[in-house]
């Protein structure tokens, strides 16, 4: 008598799940995937990971349904385990995964790094955090630039983002801005994308992330750089492991997953935005990494802001607009944009709620710690479309774009806008730099 396959769903949306079924299940044969399922990225659930992609053990790919109706999907396909594969999440959310699905009698599982880390043939250093908006992007913009001031080739790899067609997102490559808009790519690509576009650097990211790997390798860079994505670990095995935490989050380094796993990996942690935070919150952050990863080197540091034109701010009525992700599952109220605003004196930052339209309406209902600042949603053409209405119905006099891309390459504004970005200082020592330098010796990178 055949053996039964163990029948696995694995909770997701549209990243590690993809990839831990790529790593661990699509060529197992004690395993069947029956399902995906789908939540915290619009427009997911209902859509199929197609066969080119699943491997010849799924010759009809596999579905990808609503994470609400996982109870009735557990008995539907007589599940065995279920697979949390998403991050970014209180460890009470986690425990309620768990209580569903042990409820509905299936056993409840976190993969981790053994079963799902790639090796690379080339050194790696990733970058990662303990919760979304902590300042990765500048943080990688920071070890890119100290790496590349080396002579060092270094190629990065993006965590996933794949909101479109998935077969053409296997492998993707983004050299020049031309490349943008050959993959269709959405606001929340872009801002991860362009700034290593803008210093000529090649950045992949995909589905498969195997195969992406082998695609970087082959252009024989010195350092495969992982950029890593929400709170997430990354996708490979790494040598020197970059976290970086927030304190402006306060003990959210200890109760998220997967981020406190990255606080007890990290090789550095490096505290950022220290200009702006409360001294005690600075020193309970640095109270939880003595306490859990006493070993790590800590590097404080800054993200100081720099404004276009300030002038444009003062006296006006201003829209602020930031980062998508930051303001939703971050749980941040406010960002660079809203502190440009302050300091610059603008007269009223107007609430965007009243001109709000379409899902960027459900977008305040489903995350209603927001109220003044206008999330940059746009995770596909449609919602974009949608954003560029919300901000052009506003009263607004100027703008102010707190987002890591200026959005009027996507969007036609109908106002004055002034860009507001933001780049990583460490302060005092360690630096960055000095770390890099002592890991790259290390390697033999460097004499």
């Amino acid at each position: 008598m055949e053996k039964r396959r163990r029948r696995v769903i694995i909770l997701g949306a549209a990243g590690r799940d993809f990839h831990n079924f790529n790593t661990f299940f699509r060529n197992n044969p004690d395993y069947e995937v029956v399902a995906f399922t789908a939540t915290q990225i619009p427009d997911i659930a209902g859509r199929i990971y197609p066969p080119e992609l699943a491997g010849p053990l799924y010759p009809n790919g596999i579905p990808i349904e609503d994470e609400a109706q996982l109870p009735e999907l557990i008995k539907k396909y007589d599940v065995d385990e279920v697979i949390l594969a998403y991050s970014d999440l209180p460890h009470q959310y986690v425990m309620e995964r768990a209580a569903i699905a042990l409820a509905a009698g299936a056993d409840f599982k976190l993969m981790g790094p053994d079963s799902t880390m790639i090796e690379s043939t080339k050194p790696v250093v990733s970058v990662c955090a303990v919760r979304t908006g902590c300042g990765k992007s500048q943080t990688t913009r920071r070890v890119l630039d100290i790496l590349r001031s080396k002579g060092l080739k270094v190629i990065s790899i993006r965590h996933p983002m794949p909101y479109g067609d998935l077969v053409a997102q296997k492998v993707q490559r983004f050299a020049d801005y031309s490349d943008l808009d050959k993959h269709n790519c959405t606001i929340e690509e872009r801002e991860e994308y362009e700034p290593h576009i803008d210093r000529k650097s090649v950045i992949y990211a995909g589905v498969d992330y195997e195969a992406i790997l082998r695609a970087a390798e082959a252009e024989n860079p010195d350092i495969i750089l992982w950029d890593g994505g929400n709170n997430d670990f990354p996708f490979y095995k790494t040598d020197l492991h970059i976290v970086v935490v927030d304190p402006h989050r306060p003990g959210h380094e200890v109760t998220y997953y997967p981020g406190m796993t990255n606080l007890l990996m990290a090789d550095v942690i490096v505290i950022n935005k220290e200009e702006t935070a409360n001294r005690d919150d600075i020193e309970t952050v640095r109270k939880n990494i003595a306490k859990w990863n006493p070993n790590a080197i800590v590097v404080d540091a800054a993200s100081p802001i720099f404004v276009d034109d300030p002038s444009l701010i003062r006296g006006k009525k201003v829209l602020v607009v930031e980062d998508g992700p930051t303001l939703t599952h971050g749980d941040m109220r406010y960002g660079a944009g809203y502190v440009a605003a302050k300091r610059f004196g603008a007269k009223e930052i107007i609430d965007p709620r009243p001109f709000a339209v379409g899902s960027i309406v459900d977008t305040y209902k489903k995350y209603s710690h927001l109220d003044v600042i206008l999330p940059a949603m746009g995770y596909g053409e449609k919602q974009m479309k949608e954003l560029e209405e919300t901000i052009n119905k506003s009263d607004a006099e100027v703008v102010i774009i707190g987002t890591p891309i200026d959005l009027r390459r996507v969007l036609k504004l109908n106002k004055p806008a002034v860009r507001v970005r933001y780049e990583l200082q460490e302060i005092g020592e360690p630096t960055l730099d000095q770390i890099l330098t002592d890991f790259l010796k290390k390697k033999g990178l460097l004499k």
